[in-house]
């Protein structure tokens, strides 16, 4: 009985135990082109994506955020993201990124237009 218990467990955690996935840091210029290939992938209009570090982390990851303007007004949305096993997430896809205001790369922001 202990040895039929004792495999039970060892099924358990092994079942449990899955590999996390790894996350990493997307330089602002990487960031940039996998976030307007997002945009262009659902068909957005937008006018320009400037990416910038803010200098904050997730997880002890640096957080790049991408500003993106839609055109209306204009409308700008953030978008602070990282990569997940190399495949780009933003706090829009996973709230459990901080992506709160700041003013980071206000001087030194580079536009490209789509």
């Amino acid at each position: 009985m202990r040895f039929l218990l004792a495999v039970l467990a060892i099924l358990l955690l092994a079942g449990c135990g899955g590999s996390s996935p790894k996350l990493s840091a997307a330089p602002p210029a990487v960031a940039r082109r996998l976030m307007t290939a997002r945009l262009n992938a659902k068909h957005l209009d937008y006018q320009w994506v400037a990416c910038v570090r803010v200098g904050r982390t997730y997880t002890h990851v640096p957080i790049t955020r991408c500003n993106v303007d839609f055109g209306i007004d204009p409308h700008v949305e953030a978008y602070c993201l990282l990569l997940k096993d190399g495949k780009l997430v933003t706090n829009h896809d996973d709230s459990a990124i901080p992506c709160a205001h700041d003013d980071a790369g206000w001087d030194s922001t580079k536009v490209v237009t789509s």
